[in-house]
């Protein structure tokens, strides 16, 4: 499955923002769909994961309860809601599918987005 992610920029702390990712070439509701992120100087961290259907999501323990993880299987499309964004939320973020995956799953995926930027800065 091949994988768009698109929906980034600069922020102020306290903001929203989503992020999307489409995906194509595959059977979408097949993937376990993930975000994972890259601060700036730092490794790539886990996010969070959506189960196939859309009715199970986790969240890393740094964005639960400001992010959420969506999914449209009709659309193609995966989804993460930022609410009350801080600066340490600034990163490169990447959406990422697994194949009959699950939602605690944070090794190696089959398939990676390109990446999108955002900053949060005042």
């Amino acid at each position: 499955v091949q994988l768009q992610a698109c929906g980034g920029g600069l922020v102020q702390p306290g903001d929203s923002l989503r992020l999307s990712c489409a995906a194509s070439g595959r059977t979408f509701n097949n993937y376990n769909m993930a975000w994972f992120r890259r601060p700036p100087g730092k490794e790539r961290e886990f996010v969070g994961a959506i189960s196939r259907s859309g009715g199970s999501t986790n969240l890393a323990e740094s964005v639960a309860g400001r992010f959420t993880i969506s999914r449209d299987n009709a659309k193609n499309t995966v989804y993460l809601q930022m609410n009350s964004l801080k600066p340490e939320d600034t990163a490169v973020y990447y959406c990422a599918a697994k194949f009959m995956g699950n939602i605690y799953w944070k090794g190696e995926y089959d398939s990676w987005g390109q990446g999108t930027q955002f900053t949060v800065s005042s």
